[in-house]
């Protein structure tokens, strides 16, 4: 078996007789950044909900650090946060209390410190007592990302983190994202965004009807490469 931090084999995902994802394989190094690119409908959702555990596959495996996420759903959320359309906020907490919540959903004794230091890295310091139904698009995303990175996990799984957002939103998502990817945390990430998925990861998938067609370092990358690649594989106009 492959060393990689994440290992999926085989992996297929119907809806009845609709096919999302057919045979996929993938292994993601640790400390990676990747950028999944691809149309609506891809299976780019699926892929990441199957990461978390939040989806069960039809076939194949998937193992996370070693662990099969089928034999053990729970114990493999430990080493993930993730950042989905929905931001899994409560909208009449405030900032710290939303973070407070999940501490203690993940046993976390005494956040307080991890709490500051997390809402101060996403720029919300200033904003901690205020409730989150106060809060722009920009800065509930922001508060996202914090909430999935409260447990210090290995591993971020990011879909599409950047929809909705204005130019100046977009753009301090954008700084962020580039500060984590600094680290040695492991960033899989969807985005229709060509450029900027080439300007945030060290690795370009593209995911098309459900399969792995193109998978290439982005440093061998430019974007005037990555279009027409893009639109040879899944159609002129797709992103």
């Amino acid at each position: 078996m492959s060393d990689a931090l994440v290992h999926v084999r085989d992996l297929r995902k119907a809806f009845g007789r609709h096919r999302v994802l057919r045979g996929l394989n993938l292994d993601i190094e640790a400390g990676s950044s990747v950028a999944l690119l691809g149309p609506n409908g891809a299976g780019k959702t699926t892929l990441l909900r199957i990461l978390a555990s939040l989806s069960r596959p039809t076939s194949g495996t998937v193992t996370i650090a070693g662990v099969d996420i089928s034999a053990n759903p729970e114990g493999i959320r430990q080493h993930i946060g993730m950042v989905s359309h929905a931001p899994l906020l409560y909208d009449d907490l405030s900032a710290e209390e939303n973070l407070q919540f999940y501490a203690r959903l993940y046993g976390m004794k005494e956040p307080g410190e991890r709490i500051r230091e997390l809402l101060q890295r996403v720029g919300l310091d200033q904003r901690r007592k205020d409730l989150v139904r106060t809060f722009s698009r920009g800065m509930v995303q922001r508060m996202a990302i914090a909430r999935a990175l409260l447990h210090n996990p290995p591993i971020l799984l990011l879909d599409e983190p950047d929809t909705g957002l204005d130019p100046q939103a977009a753009e301090m998502m954008t700084d962020l994202l580039r500060e984590l990817g600094g680290s040695e945390r492991t960033i899989l990430m969807t985005t229709h965004h060509l450029e900027r998925g080439l300007g945030l990861a060290d690795r370009i998938l593209i995911l098309s009807s459900g399969n792995l067609v193109f998978d290439s370092p982005a440093a061998d990358l430019g974007y005037d490469d990555l279009r027409p690649l893009y639109d040879q594989y899944v159609g002129t106009g797709a992103a």
